[in-house]
């Protein structure tokens, strides 16, 4: 088995690293970048849940910001892991206009990234 690029460690169980792994959802190519404790499985493609032998279930998506015109690289994934929060740049198409804007994001269990609105 091919060795997995490793981002660094997880933050959320003993002995896990966050490793980056290629999905494709609705027929896209997506980075997960997740725990290596971390398995799923699914029946349909759309709705995962943990496997029996899961001993962690963090995860983050490349695309979970996409709705503030953001994708995660691999550096940021791996800034975050070390400096459990980090600030990046989203894009705002509001009134037909771009407007960029700053904001931190840190880590969240549940989510992967949540953003700091103030």
């Amino acid at each position: 088995m091919d060795r997995k690029m490793v981002l660094g460690k997880c933050p959320y169980c003993d002995n896990g690293e966050i490793e980056v792994r290629d999905k494709e959802v609705r027929g896209k190519k997506v980075k997960l970048y997740a725990c290596s404790n971390a398995h799923w499985k699914t029946e349909d493609g759309e709705m995962f849940e943990l496997r029996e032998d899961a001993s962690c279930n963090f995860r983050i998506w490349q695309n979970s910001l996409a709705k503030y015109g953001k994708w995660l690289s691999y550096k940021e994934v791996r800034e975050l892991l070390a400096e459990q929060e980090l600030e990046v740049e989203f894009v705002s198409k509001k009134y037909g206009k771009k407007i960029n804007y700053t904001k931190t994001i840190i880590l969240d269990q549940e989510y992967g990234v949540s953003v700091l609105w103030e």
